[in-house]
């Protein structure tokens, strides 16, 4: 498919350019936080009188109010897009990575190698996600490549069934078949013939791992399992639920919650454009 080809899709797709254009505002927010920030999220303010700026509304001087610490909200919530999306970013790699060579692996050999990683899947599956993030990240410490750990070790496993349902395909090919006749070696044919046939719908469950992945972590964080290092939204939701203001200081919950449901939003709509453009099928609907 041609570049003018894709553009024309994406052209027609309004919920995609929507959202790409809202992860690219994230990812541009994210990259010049350090001019955009007015304070140090961690600065205490005070009021021209000299009281305590504490549970302030949206003001001129601090645009989503202050918490009670008197800390401004919005130079947190701008801080804390650096972590979703390194989150986000990260987690989809590793997982894209982690379920596209399981499943690649899979269906290629298939028999008893098929029924062992198939039958570990099917384990996987069983384990509940959110809890088994909490358990983790307790036992080995609040940390974030702690909570990107646990994300990757459940969230490969819908990526590796559908990869290996295209292995498996793939693999009765003419030339699958042609470079097993020349000598190619398994590993050659693994990821030299059958992964680029793969990497278009590996990229869609990539976007889709984003968008869990920073769900994940804003609810773990929320429960309280965050770095506690780190400012991410799903803390300040935690710090605005531990002070019991969730239903009297508005400005300190919307904006972390709204940036979230965009963020996570984004990857949805981008992961359902890319299979638009990658499905012929789904092109002639």
């Amino acid at each position: 498919m041609t570049t003018r080809e894709v553009l024309r899709l994406l052209m027609q797709d309004k919920l995609g350019l929507a959202g790409i254009a809202i992860l690219l505002f994230f990812i541009l927010v994210a990259i010049l936080a350090p001019q955009i920030i007015p304070y140090d999220p961690m600065e205490e303010h005070y009021r021209s009188d000299g009281s305590f700026a504490r549970m302030d509304p949206p003001s001129k001087e601090h645009w989503f109010g202050t918490n009670r610490m008197g800390r401004d909200i919005f130079s947190q919530v701008i801080a804390g897009t650096r972590v979703a999306l390194f989150v986000g970013i990260v987690s989809g790699i590793m997982v894209t990575v982690v379920g596209t060579t399981i499943g690649l692996v899979a269906g290629y050999f298939g028999g008893w190698i098929d029924d062992l990683l198939m039958r570990f899947t099917d384990i996987v599956y069983g384990i509940p996600f959110l809890p088994f993030a909490m358990i983790m990240v307790a036992v080995l410490g609040p940390s974030i490549w702690n909570i990107i750990i646990a994300i990757v070790l459940i969230s490969w496993r819908t990526t590796a069934r559908v990869i290996r349902s295209e292995v498996l395909t793939l693999k009765e090919r003419t030339f699958i078949q042609a470079a097993k006749l020349t000598g190619a070696s398994h590993a050659r044919i693994i990821f030299r013939h059958l992964a680029p046939n793969v990497i278009p719908l590996s990229l869609v469950f990539s976007s889709l791992a984003m968008g869990w992945a920073i769900i994940t972590e804003a609810s773990v964080s929320f429960l309280g399992y965050g770095d506690p290092l780190l400012i991410s939204w799903g803390k300040i939701l935690f710090d605005a639920y531990v002070a019991q203001a969730i239903n009297e200081a508005w400005w300190w919950v919307v904006p972390p919650g709204l940036a979230i449901t965009l963020l996570v939003m984004s990857g949805f709509f981008v992961s359902r454009s890319l299979e638009q453009i990658l499905n012929p099928r789904l092109r002639k609907l």
